[in-house]
């Protein structure tokens, strides 16, 4: 179709009511676009496609009995000419990552202007990718093999990552140790080699990068 001088129609699913129903008003007042449904959680989402024929669909990511993630994958393999672009609140690059491979044609920030997520949903119309910002960039550079997984987290080892997640979701070194079946002066070694490769000075800063390169959830 061409988004020049037909509306787009667009289903928005997220969990959060308000959230949901204020975007699509939002969207609305754009001639460009027709809402023409919502959804609480990817299973619904699923079963509007077949009677609401959308163009695009606005994914959340975190949501009840079928994620964003998982929706999207089933969605595209179904119906490979609806363009989906996920909805996010934070922009970790493991989020942004599986999106990708689940075959989302981009993502926008639950906090962008209206304009903005209107003109991501038309680029995705056009075939384009929304890419919009240096996280994405590196996310992106990761799909196409030309950045690595040691480059991906900041040149830290495999081994050093693993105790980041373990140090990050509240274990003490001590317990590291044990379910590594490793010494826990061999912890303190691999927390202070990340530390100074991350340039970071306590475990609050560890959970907060930890966070961001998507190793735990908060």
């Amino acid at each position: 179709m061409s988004v020049s001088t037909e509306t787009v129609k667009v289903v928005v699913v997220d969990d959060q009511t308000l959230f949901r129903s204020g975007l699509a008003l939002l969207l609305g007042e754009d001639s460009r676009i027709q809402v023409v449904g919502q959804a609480g959680n990817g299973l619904a989402a699923i079963d509007l496609i077949s009677s609401l024929k959308p163009d695009v669909i606005l994914m959340d990511v975190k949501m009840p009995e079928l994620d964003g993630i998982e929706a999207t994958r089933r969605i595209v393999a179904a119906n490979p000419d609806v363009k989906v672009l996920i909805l996010t609140t934070f922009d970790t690059e493991s989020s942004i990552l599986h999106a990708l491979q689940a075959g989302a044609s981009g993502y926008v920030l639950k906090d962008s202007r209206a304009d903005a997520i209107v003109s991501s949903i038309l680029a995705v119309m056009a075939g384009e990718r929304v890419m919009a910002s240096s996280v994405a960039a590196r996310v992106l550079d990761m799909l196409t093999g030309t950045s690595t997984r040691n480059e991906f987290y900041d040149g830290l080892t495999p081994r050093e990552i693993e105790v980041l997640q373990l140090l990050a979701s509240g274990m003490a070194n001590k317990q590291i140790a044990y379910k590594l079946r490793i010494s826990e002066k061999t912890v303190r070694n691999h927390v202070s080699n990340m530390y100074e490769k991350l340039h970071i000075f306590d475990r609050a800063q560890a959970v907060l990068y930890a966070v961001r390169k998507g190793l735990i959830d908060l």
